[in-house]
C-alpha cells in the first residue's frame, strides 16, 4: 500500500513539475514567471519532505526539488533579461544551489541537488558548444581565398554566426559552466556532497572539463564581441600558446598502482585545446601574408620549446611532431611567397625533412626522434608533388630526398629502413631522369646493374652460406625484372615479352634446382603476370564465342571438383608452403 501511494505521489509530483516548468518557460514577463513560482516551490517542498522521510528515494526526490527551485528563480531572471541571457541565469541559480547544499541535510539530498545542478549545466552547454564549433571551424572556409586580404572584423570571416550581441552570452555560459568542475578539482570542500567522489580519476576528469570549458570561453570571445581582425588573430594565437604551456608544463603521469590514474587527463585536454586554437588561428591568419608567417613562426617556435621542456616519452614526441608539421606549413608559405615556379619552389619544402633528420640525429634513441622524422614525410611528399610537373626537377627532388634518407641511414637505429628507402628513392630518381631524357628501353641500363649485383650476391653467399637468397640475389633480380615487366605490360609489342618470359623461366628453374627462394618466386611471379597479360585477350575471345550457359557451368563444375578434393588440395598447398619456407 505504501508503495502504491508513493508511486501515485511521484506521478502527481511529476505532472505538477511539468506544468510549472511549462508556465515558467513560456512566461513573457517576470510577473508571469513569478506566478508559476508557488506551484514549483510547492513541488520542491513536497519532494524535499519525501527525500527526508524516505532515504531510498532521497536522490531523485531531492533532484526534482532542486530543479523546481532553479526553474522558479531562473524563470524570473530569464523573463527579465534579453532572450540570449536566459541560460546564464539558470546556470547561476544551479551553481548557487549546488554550493549552498550543505549539512545537516542528509547525504541523499545533497547528492540530488548536485545531480540537478549538473543536469542544468548539461542542458546549457550544448548550444554554446555549437556556437564555439562554428567559430573555430568557420575560418577554414577562407582556405580557398589565401592572401586575398583581411576582413575588417572577425565576424566577416564567419557570416553564419548569430546577429551582433547575441553570441556574447556564449562565453558567459561556457565560463559559468566551468565553475563547478573547477571547484571539484581545486576545492572539493566547497561541494560537500561530492567530496568523497572527487578522488582518483574523477578529480582529473573534473579538472579537464573545467579546463576545456574555460578554454572554450576564451576561444569564442573574439567572435562574441566582433573584435577587429588583427586582435582576433593575436587573441586566438595567445589562447593556443596558453593551452600549450598548460599541457606541456604539467607533470607526467608516473607509473605504479599508487599514482592517480587521472593525473594526465588535464594535460591531454590542454594539448587538444591548444591544437584546436592553433588550427583555427592558422586558418584565420591565411587571409594575409604577414599574419600567416607570424602565426606559423610563433607556433613552430613555441611547439619546439614545449617539446624540449616537456617531460615523459609521449608529450615530447607529440609536440615535436606538431612542431615539424607547423614548420611544414611555414616552408609551404615561404615557397608560395618566393614567386618561383612550383617545381623550383619544391626545394624550399625539402628544408623540413633535412632539418628533421638533423634533429632526429641529435636526439638519438630518444622516443621523440622517430615521430619528428616521420612528421617530415608530408613535406617531402609535397615537394615531390610540386616538382612532378617537370621530370628533370622531379628527379632532382627525389635524389635529394634519397640523400636525406641516406644521411639518416648512417645511424644504427635507422639503418635498415632508411637504407632501403634511400635506395628506392635513388632508383626512382634515376628512372624519372631516364624518362625525361627519352629512354624507351630499360634493359641497357638495368642489365649491367643486375649482373654486377648477382656477382656480388654470389660472392657473399660463398663467404657466408647462411645468407638469404633475398639478400644475395633479390635486389639484382628486381633491378631488371620489375622495369622490364612494367614496360612489357605497357608496351607488349615486339620481342620483349618473349625474351623476358624466357629469362624468367630460366631464373625459375635455377631457383627450383638450387632451392633458392628469391629466384623461384621472382621468376615465377614474372611468368604468372606475363602469362595472364598475354593470354587474357585470347581467353576473352574464347569465352565470347562459347554459349552463355557454358562458362557458368564450367565454373560450377570447377567449384564442385575443388570442393570434393578440398582436404587433398589443402594438404598440397601446405606441403608447397613448407617446401618454399625451407628454401634459403
Amino acid at each position: 500500500m505504501r508503495g502504491f501511494a508513493g508511486a501515485a505521489a511521484a506521478l502527481a509530483g511529476a505532472g505538477a513539475l511539468a506544468e510549472g516548468l511549462r508556465r515558467s518557460l513560456t512566461a513573457d514577463t517576470p510577473a508571469d514567471a513569478a506566478a508559476a513560482g508557488p506551484l514549483l516551490l510547492a513541488v520542491a517542498a513536497t519532494g524535499l519532505l519525501a527525500a527526508w522521510r524516505a532515504p531510498s528515494a532521497a536522490v531523485p526526490a531531492s533532484a526534482a526539488s532542486a530543479l523546481a527551485v532553479v526553474a522558479a528563480v531562473g524563470g524570473v531572471v530569464r523573463a527579465g533579461v534579453p532572450e540570449s541571457w536566459g541560460a546564464p541565469g539558470y546556470l547561476l541559480c544551479a551553481a548557487v544551489l549546488a554550493v549552498s547544499a550543505r549539512p545537516p541535510l542528509p547525504p541523499g539530498v545533497l547528492r540530488g541537488a548536485c545531480w540537478a545542478s549538473a543536469a542544468v549545466h548539461a542542458l546549457a552547454v550544448p548550444a554554446a558548444a555549437a556556437a564555439l564549433a562554428v567559430a573555430l571551424a568557420g575560418p577554414a572556409g577562407r582556405v580557398g581565398a589565401i592572401w586575398e586580404g583581411a576582413p575588417a572584423t572577425v565576424r566577416e570571416a564567419l557570416p553564419g554566426l548569430p546577429a551582433p550581441g547575441a553570441p556574447l552570452s556564449v562565453p558567459v555560459v561556457l565560463a559559468g559552466a566551468a565553475v563547478l568542475p573547477a571547484l571539484l578539482a581545486l576545492r572539493p570542500r566547497a561541494l560537500p556532497a561530492l567530496r568523497p567522489a572527487v578522488t582518483g580519476p574523477w578529480r582529473g576528469a573534473a579538472a579537464a572539463v573545467a579546463l576545456v570549458l574555460g578554454w572554450a570561453a576564451l576561444a569564442v570571445l573574439p567572435w562574441a564581441v566582433d573584435a577587429p581582425y588583427p586582435a582576433a588573430v593575436c587573441w586566438q594565437t595567445a589562447v593556443a600558446l596558453g593551452a600549450l604551456a598548460a599541457g606541456a608544463r604539467s607533470r607526467p603521469v608516473p607509473s605504479g598502482p599508487r599514482h592517480d590514474a587521472g593525473e594526465g587527463v588535464p594535460a591531454v585536454a590542454a594539448l587538444l585545446c591548444a591544437a584546436g586554437s592553433a588550427v583555427s588561428a592558422v586558418a584565420l591568419a591565411l587571409a594575409t601574408r604577414t599574419a600567416t608567417f607570424a602565426v606559423l613562426g610563433v607556433l613552430t617556435a613555441a611547439l619546439a620549446v614545449a617539446a624540449r621542456r616537456s617531460a615523459g616519452p609521449v608529450r615530447p614526441a607529440a609536440l615535436g611532431a606538431a612542431a615539424v608539421l607547423a614548420a611544414t606549413g611555414l616552408a609551404g608559405a615561404a615557397a608560395g611567397a618566393s614567386g618561383l615556379p612550383a617545381h623550383q619552389a619544391a626545394l624550399v619544402l625539402l628544408a623540413v625533412p633535412a632539418a628533421a633528420a638533423g634533429v632526429g640525429g641529435r636526439l638519438g634513441r630518444h622516443p621523440a626522434a622517430l615521430p619528428v622524422e616521420l612528421a617530415s614525410v608530408p613535406a617531402g611528399a609535397a615537394a615531390v608533388l610540386a616538382a612532378s610537373g617537370d621530370a628533370a626537377w622531379a628527379s632532382l627532388v627525389l635524389a635529394l630526398c634519397g640523400v636525406v634518407a641516406a644521411a639518416a641511414a648512417l645511424r644504427p637505429e635507422r639503418r635498415p629502413a632508411a637504407a632501403h628507402l634511400a635506395a628506392g628513392l635513388f632508383l626512382v630518381a634515376t628512372w624519372v631522369r631516364l624518362f625525361a631524357a627519352g629512354a624507351t628501353a630499360p634493359e641497357p641500363y638495368t642489365l649491367p646493374v643486375t649482373v654486377a649485383a648477382l656477382v656480388v650476391g654470389a660472392l657473399r653467399r660463398r663467404r657466408d652460406p647462411g645468407t638469404s637468397s633475398w639478400r644475395a640475389y633479390g635486389p639484382g633480380l628486381a633491378a631488371t625484372a620489375v622495369p622490364g615487366l612494367l614496360w612489357a605490360l605497357v608496351d607488349g609489342q615486339g620481342t620483349r615479352p618473349l625474351l623476358l618470359g624466357s629469362a624468367a623461366l630460366v631464373v625459375t628453374l635455377v631457383g627450383a634446382h638450387r632451392r633458392l627462394q628469391a629466384p623461384l618466386l621472382v621468376g615465377g611471379g614474372v611468368l604468372v603476370v606475363l602469362g595472364v597479360h598475354e593470354l587474357a585477350p585470347y581467353v576473352v575471345q574464347a569465352v565470347g564465342a562459347l554459349p552463355r550457359w557454358l562458362p557458368p557451368a564450367l565454373a560450377g563444375a570447377l567449384l564442385l571438383g575443388v570442393g570434393a578434393t578440398y582436404e587433398q588440395r589443402l594438404r598440397e598447398l601446405r606441403r608447397m608452403r613448407d617446401g618454399i619456407g625451407r628454401m634459403r
